[in-house]
């Protein structure tokens, strides 16, 4: 994460929606003639109760009785993600993983331990690129190949996705539907990949830790694995609950393609 791209939001998000659907429901794909690589690409589709639930780890904690906030790390999983876990573990809260294909695919234990241990797991893309800057066969294939990779891995297709980058626009959040994902952006920065250093990456997110907020954080930055223990303790401290993102929603349900939360990046 590297560079902002604005996030384009065509609707606003009704959470009193209908249930995501599926991705067997989701629409008929269709084949571009622009793009002759998605014959080849795998579905990716999610069978009925197939794909994986949303803050199933957080469900005794109500987000509507108490102070929640939600920490995501993208990127993963990757050599410091095992680290992670364990804090998280020995911390007894659970959180956000958006996984890369690509990593997922080298970290294959890893994104079943994260998955066993009860966190939320969303797709990131296959190999991180800027969404919108591909064509619309691609787009799907970005998403879809990731479902496939984190089912081997872990048994379940996530149902919900993070785009690269947060770069996201119709056509990304066709896809997404279209795949039974809804699109869980952020609303603070922990700027991790900049700072590099764990005291001003503590300092950050304390800082920025307001009531249902979601925290953007990477696990695959040593200094962030290392500021978790005191990020967990202070944010204890001033009477946060951490959870996944999908907590957030207090059990209502986001629909395919739709994002939460909406507004500006801090």
């Amino acid at each position: 994460m590297r560079r902002w791209i604005p996030v384009l939001v065509l609707a606003t998000v009704s959470l009193t929606a209908a249930p995501v659907a599926s991705a067997d429901t989701a629409g008929t794909r269709h084949t571009s003639s622009t793009n002759t690589e998605a014959a080849s690409a795998p579905a990716g589709r999610a069978t009925a109760g197939e794909t994986g639930a949303r803050g199933t780890a957080a469900k005794k904690v109500n987000c509507a009785k108490v102070k929640c906030i939600a920490l995501t790390f993208d990127d993963g999983p990757g050599a410091y993600t095992g680290k992670l876990l364990d804090t998280l573990r020995k911390a007894k809260v659970k959180v956000s993983f958006f996984l890369v294909g690509t990593r997922v695919e080298r970290y294959p234990a890893l994104a079943r331990r994260i998955a066993r241990e009860g966190h939320e797991v969303g797709n990131h893309s296959y190999d991180h690129p800027y969404l919108t800057s591909l064509l619309d066969d691609h787009i799907y294939d970005e998403l879809s190949r990731t479902q496939d990779v984190i089912r081997e891995a872990t048994g379940k297709r996530p149902g919900i996705m993070r785009p690269p980058y947060g770069d996201t626009d119709e056509r990304v959040a066709a896809a997404a539907a279209e795949l039974g994902l809804s699109q869980i952006l952020w609303n603070g920065s922990s700027r991790d990949w900049e700072l590099r250093d764990v005291k001003a990456i503590t300092k950050k997110v304390v800082g920025l830790a307001r009531r249902d907020r979601v925290i953007l954080m990477h696990d695959v930055w040593p200094e962030t694995v290392k500021a978790m223990p005191g990020i967990l303790k202070t944010l204890k401290k001033k009477g946060y609950h951490v959870v996944p993102a999908t907590a957030l929603l207090r059990g209502k349900s986001l629909p395919a393609g739709e994002i939460f939360p909406l507004g500006g990046w801090r």
